[in-house]
């Protein structure tokens, strides 16, 4: 690319940050960045010093050295409202939520989609895959809840197997962020080891298994209350909320839903977000995929046939940016009754895009300990039983997804549902266990009668 060319990107990056997803998430959660310059030899030489740092994974994807543009962000393992405090110990917990609803639309074609949330299915692929050793017990829906009792749950499962969804950072340096061949246990003592002096200051519990458990129980509330908590009021006025009652409000394989089965008792409790909290408006944003993919691949494809006939056209209609307040706009339509019009079609790939962004987005939960006459009613605040906390939440990874990945996600869709379908409903289902054996042949014999 000229650098030209990727200066408009980092502007679009930029643009959609400030009048698009600002829109949605709410002026103290989004942080756009700005572009900058920078001298290409200092780039150079950041590159070298970054290399043998960075993620095995990361190493193909090189380091823009030649354009001299860059996006600057704040550090957002640090608190983002309260710079006085920037010396003070910073704790910051990083968690991918992931997709937090069961699609509601009738073009779904396999009744599994209705019962067993994305996330869940997706697990037992990644395994057969390679990329994890176990799924994780963790379940989105029950994150987005807003029980109180599922979300303490959500979060313990993160914390045992955090795969690349959860992240803990202090004064700014990663300490935990479970590795798939770590041994969970040692990795929580040693975790309890470092946040130990932000949760008991000055008590005498010094080790051993209780002292573990009581600290991660405290961790737990303590991010369970921010992500709760609404520090601003929603902005999207403008925006009609898609009431979340249209989908199922758990999700079968849930292990905190097959806990209760086993217990005798069905029904899983959901309280409900409140509507200015950051989970509640990430759920919204995530919601306007109202179609699924299934449903979104035809008007997509109607999309593509009409930018072969016309070209020109692809840059009037705001695919490739600019991300402005009239692309917002276009966004405020939550009408599902196709009409067969490009238009239409149109709309719904773009809001299904913003739902993808939101799906993949991360959450940054920053907090600092606070002396109770520090604290006001201006900040702020969650409680332990030995510690106070003034923090802030704020949400990264929210560059617009492409618009040409919505054929790969039509395709990976149906292999993780036909991968679920076959090798972990059929083995949970006596019947069909009983009928079907991976890898066995099977021959259907007609007998005349």
């Amino acid at each position: 690319q000229t650098s030209e060319e990727i200066l408009h990107h980092l502007q679009n990056i930029v643009d959609f940050g400030k009048h698009v997803m600002k829109q949605f998430f709410g002026e103290n959660y989004v942080h756009h960045g700005e572009i900058i310059q920078l001298p290409l030899d200092f780039v150079r030489q950041l590159c070298l010093k970054i290399q043998p740092e960075r993620p095995e994974s990361r190493c193909d994807k090189d380091m823009d050295t030649l354009s001299g543009y860059a996006m600057c962000l704040p550090n957002l393992t640090r608190l983002q409202t309260y710079r006085f405090m920037e010396h003070r110990p910073i704790l910051c917990i990083e968690i991918k939520p992931k997709c937090g609803f069961i699609p509601f639309s009738s073009h779904v074609s396999q009744e599994i989609k209705h019962k067993v949330c994305r996330y869940c299915m997706h697990q037992h692929l990644k395994v057969a895959n390679g990329k994890w050793k176990r799924p994780s017990k963790y379940c989105p829906l029950d994150l987005f809840s807003g029980n109180k009792q599922r979300m303490h749950f959500a979060l313990k499962s993160l914390l045992q197997e955090a795969q690349n969804n959860l992240k803990i950072f202090k004064n700014g340096e990663l300490i935990y962020g479970c590795k798939d061949d770590q041994d969970c246990l040692s990795d929580w003592n040693e975790l309890a080891r470092h946040l130990k002096p932000f949760f008991f200051p000055s008590n005498g519990l010094v080790s051993g298994p209780h002292c573990t458990r009581t600290i991660v129980k405290e961790l737990i509330h303590v991010i369970t209350m921010a992500l709760l908590s609404s520090t601003e009021a929603c902005r999207a006025g403008d925006m009609k909320t898609i009431p979340v009652s249209q989908g199922r409000s758990y999700c079968e394989a849930s292990a905190f839903n097959k806990e209760l089965l086993r217990n005798g008792k069905h029904k899983l409790e959901s309280s409900g977000l409140p509507r200015g909290c950051l989970l509640y408006k990430t759920l919204q944003a995530q919601m306007l995929d109202m179609l699924d993919i299934e449903g979104l691949y035809p008007l997509y494809s109607r999309v593509e046939q009409y930018f072969e006939e016309f070209p020109e056209e692809r840059s009037t209609l705001q695919i490739d940016g600019p991300y402005n307040e009239v692309f917002y706009e276009k966004l405020l339509d939550l009408s599902t009754e196709d009409d067969g019009t490009v238009a239409f079609a149109l709309t719904k790939v773009q809001q299904y895009r913003i739902a993808m962004t939101a799906k993949d987005c991360s959450i940054m939960i920053a907090l600092s300990p606070c002396m109770q006459d520090e604290c006001s009613e201006q900040r702020p605040v969650v409680l332990t039983s030995k510690s106070r906390f003034t923090f802030s939440v704020s949400v990264l990874d929210l560059d617009l997804k492409p618009y040409d990945s919505i054929p790969h996600q039509y395709k990976l869709d149906g292999k993780i549902v036909n991968y679920y379908l076959k090798n972990v409903q059929a083995k949970d289902d006596p019947v069909m266990s009983g009928l079907f054996k991976e890898n066995e042949d099977c021959t259907l014999v007609l007998h005349k009668v």
